[in-house]
């Protein structure tokens, strides 16, 4: 699990509640701050108003989306440049044929179909557009879940407006009744309060996690689609390494080196 975005969550509700809880009524105050029709009307609003634009297929599985800022991301790019260094060394003492019970032994299915790709010896350019396209159409999942909390992102403050109206309607309509004033204030207010919270405590940090995670995602698919050409290519394992080394910062290219340090296979 990745506890940042469960830290974060926590962390914020809980600074929230500290604020409200601060000042002078204590710990009775955060009773003043709930409210369940302006819950009904900001969240209600928002969730249906998303399923609106969505089949329910696809709202169900954006929803379920949400856990995923919360996994630890796998992905090791370093790792995976060894990994194909290691793939390499074993074409060029081998053949590319041997790569097929180095197949055998990975998980990532990706990687794996590239390298039975090679190994039937499909031509590059073809092999290329494969992957590429599979990536594409990964790459459009996740954009479709980020898209969703986005936009619950957006619809948060909308609904809020709307039940601000929705209080302020009340409150003007019994302006000669001096106890129904608080409580629809309380509504037009809290509105605002919730739509304002589940955007920028929810959907827009959920949105941005998604976003980093594909973006990691992303780069270590093009990793393997580089290095698995190069080998097709015949290319040298010290070659393929430099070439995939671009992929990283400065600072871990040169711990990269360090744990190889230098052992690609000699010039033969």
């Amino acid at each position: 699990m990745d506890i940042a975005s469960l830290i974060g969550i926590i962390a914020g509700i809980a600074l929230i509640i500290y604020g409200i809880a601060s000042g002078d009524s204590g710990v009775a105050a955060l009773g003043d701050f709930v409210d369940g029709q302006s819950i009904i009307i900001t969240l209600g609003g928002t969730f249906t108003a998303v399923l609106t634009g969505y089949t329910l297929k696809d709202y169900i599985n954006n929803l379920k989306g949400f856990t995923m800022i919360f996994k630890s991301s796998p992905l090791d790019v370093t790792g995976m440049i060894t990994n194909i260094i290691g793939l390499s060394n074993v074409a060029r003492k081998e053949g590319l044929l041997a790569l097929e019970e180095a197949a055998n032994e990975i998980d990532d299915s990706f990687l794996k179909k590239g390298i039975l790709l090679i190994v039937d010896g499909t031509d590059p350019e073809l092999v290329r557009a494969i992957l590429e396209t599979e990536m594409i159409s990964i790459e459009g999942r996740h954009k479709n879940v980020m898209g969703f909390w986005e936009d619950i992102a957006s619809m948060g403050p909308a609904w809020g407006m709307i039940g601000t109206l929705i209080g302020l309607v009340n409150m003007l309509k019994h302006l000669d009744d001096a106890s129904a004033i608080g409580p629809a204030m309380a509504v037009a207010l809290l509105t605002t309060l919730y739509g304002s919270m589940l955007a920028n405590w929810i959907g827009i940090p959920a949105a941005n996690k998604l976003k980093h995670n594909n973006a990691d995602e992303m780069q270590l698919k093009e990793v393997m689609i580089e290095g698995l050409l190069s080998i097709q290519a015949g290319e040298n394992p010290r070659v393929i390494e430099e070439k995939l080394k671009s992929f990283l910062s400065p600072k871990v290219r040169e711990q990269l080196s360090g744990e190889n340090g230098g052992g690609d296979e000699a010039d033969g």
